[in-house]
């Protein structure tokens, strides 16, 4: 992330700000701490600390020369970005602490290089002839273990992602410039992840919506035991809301056939009472004290009494007999209204 000043200017700010949200931070949490205890292989180390320099590093220029800041308030990923640094560069550090003085009074941790901090600022793929490098530099991810590595380093450095308890699935990465999003987002889709790019007011986010390829992520950068965390609670929310569904359905399903019995027994009891049942053919007086001694079964209900009964008889039938008691009750409305109207 690079929110770059011309290059004779005195600070430039390569950093984020994770972006604490509720419970995201939890789960999100408990990843980074696995992550940092990842071992690497120097090409892999690069460009992890690549990415964690980039996003949350500083660059001050004066007459003294050049400093390169790494701040974090997370002390795991401070400890781990020491390390790298003293895994790959052969150079002094300042380790330095200071308390937020805002609402949020959390330590910041702070790695200060001032000796060479222009060669590795180079070496990292931040600096180039030209000042600084937009968007990620291809040497930093030639290498599938360097393009995990890179984005594992982004992911500690800006990264968050929701607790799969939570109502929604989200994972996303905040970067202050467009190019590196935009980098971002190419080796996340080289696995197939549906990232996109949003803007956003003080920067932008790389984001991931769909739960498997939450997963897939997690996955690509190693962080193992969060994925096994994951999967358990997204299974067992899925199948929560999937006994939601079904009973839903259920009584969905229990309403319907109530209120179609109902108006079923409204036009068996007015045939009655205008014809008498006695008067209708035996299959409709058998249908009519079927729906009558059952009042809240279904159709396909009553044709299996009615077989067990002697009367051969299928749900279809039984509909084409209610529809038949439908058809008498409304034309004796029908009659009604017309003598009301008439009188």
């Amino acid at each position: 992330m690079l929110k770059y000043p011309s290059f004779l200017g005195t600070t430039g700010t390569l950093g984020c700000v994770v972006h604490k949200r509720g419970d995201r931070m939890s789960f999100a949490s408990e990843t980074k701490k696995e992550l940092v205890q990842l071992q690497n292989e120097p090409c892999c180390a690069k460009a992890e600390l690549s990415a964690l320099i980039r996003m949350n590093g500083i660059i001050s220029l004066s007459n003294r020369g050049m400093v390169l800041d790494f701040q974090t308030e997370n002390a795991a990923i401070a400890r781990r970005t020491l390390t790298l640094i003293k895994q790959i560069f052969d150079t002094e550090v300042d380790l330095l602490s200071r308390r937020k003085m805002k609402l949020k009074k959390n330590n910041v941790y702070i790695i200060r290089i001032k000796r060479n901090a222009r060669e590795i600022a180079e070496e990292l793929g931040i600096l180039g002839p030209a000042g600084f490098v937009l968007g990620i530099d291809e040497e930093m991810t030639g290498h599938e273990c360097c393009r995990r590595s890179y984005m594992r380093g982004a992911f500690l450095a800006g990264g968050s992602v929701s607790n799969p308890e939570t109502s929604s699935y989200h994972f996303e990465i905040f970067t202050l410039d467009r190019e590196h999003a935009d980098g971002l987002m190419g080796l996340m889709n080289g696995y197939d992840l549906n990232a996109r790019v949003l803007a956003r007011k003080k920067g932008h986010i790389v984001y991931i919506k769909e739960a498997e390829k939450i997963s897939d992520f997690l996955r690509v950068i190693e962080a193992y035991n969060a994925v096994l965390n994951f999967e358990d609670v997204r299974i067992i929310r899925d199948i929560r809301n999937s006994d939601n569904r079904l009973n839903n359905c259920e009584i969905a399903n229990e309403t319907k056939t109530l209120t179609a019995a109902g108006q079923q027994i409204a036009n068996i009891e007015l045939v009655d009472e205008a014809y008498g049942l006695h008067t209708l053919p035996q299959k409709l007086q058998d249908v009519a004290r079927l729906r009558l001694e059952f009042p809240e079964e279904n159709l396909s209900y009553l044709a299996e009494i009615a077989t067990k009964r002697g009367h051969k008889l299928t749900k279809s039938g039984v509909n084409h007999r209610m529809r038949k008691f439908l058809e008498l009750a409304q034309e004796i409305r029908d009659n009604r209204e017309k003598g009301r109207l008439g009188a």
